[in-house]
């Protein structure tokens, strides 16, 4: 396997790895039986991680961090970075080929978050498409400073998930790893989203080809506009507002 480029982009730092890449990398730590954490950027996370100290630590922490999203690919190629469109990934496209191969590796699957029910409808769909998949779910809905979580802990322990995904939504995933990373025995955590509400058909999946145009965020914008309008009107103004400086910041190093 190629060593994975890691670029510095708007303060933070990407990773230039494929779909397949990503496959690669999560079938050598399950059979090394180690522990690595695997993270996504897109815009909404990096006005977080601005934004948000506990955000920055997590993504220290993490091992592998790949886009999701295709502003960011556009974005790094403006400034000056060897990124291309297949760098880009999101769950909704790669879950099912990654449940097909845990499936005939015989990898267990745990999925935290969605609201109750939700998780087991997605984790049934999977099933079907993926015959042999072991996976357990629980859902996203509970506190997470209480004994809840410790519920949560021996549930995901007792069931020795190699893959962990934990789709909570943005900071609050990102945090719960943090808060629990040492407290977890499973080979990979990974953070999703809401990867299952795509799979369980919660919320409409946007086209991929909507993805290469810029138009995934309009189409879910259009989908839930009253939680979302924050993240997509307000936010990419300080993400512009980060380009610019890093652009003017790279010409004048140039002259």
């Amino acid at each position: 396997m190629r060593e994975i480029p890691s670029y510095q982009l708007l303060g933070l730092q990407l990773n230039a790895v494929t779909e397949p890449e990503l496959y690669e990398i999560m079938t050598r730590v399950v059979e090394s039986n180690r522990r690595r954490v695997i993270a996504h950027h897109n815009l909404h996370s990096v006005y977080l991680y601005h934004h948000d100290a506990k955000m920055r630590t997590f993504y220290d922490r993490a091992h592998y961090v790949y886009a999701d999203g295709v502003p960011l690919i556009y974005l790094g190629k403006l400034l000056g970075h060897p990124l291309r469109l297949e760098h880009r990934s999101t769950c909704w496209d790669y879950v099912y080929d990654l449940m097909s191969q845990a499936a005939k590796r015989g990898w267990r699957v745990f999925y935290l978050g969605s609201k109750p029910g939700v998780a087991e409808l997605g984790a049934e769909i999977l099933r079907r498409k993926a015959p042999g998949l072991q996976i357990a779910t629980a859902h996203g809905y509970f506190s997470t400073d209480t004994e809840e979580n410790q519920k949560v802990l021996k549930a995901i322990n007792a069931f020795q998930p190699n893959i962990l995904m934990v789709g909570m939504g943005m900071p609050r995933q990102e945090h719960w790893i943090l808060d629990n990373l040492e407290n977890i025995e499973a080979n990979v955590l990974i953070s999703v989203g809401g990867c299952m509400n795509y799979v369980a058909g919660a919320l409409p999946t946007p086209p991929r080809w909507m993805g290469a145009f810029l138009f995934q965020g309009i189409f879910r914008l259009l989908s839930d506009p009253r939680h979302l309008w924050r993240r997509y009107l307000l936010e990419p103004w300080f993400v512009l507002g980060l380009v610019l400086r890093e652009w003017a910041r790279r010409r004048g190093t140039r002259g």
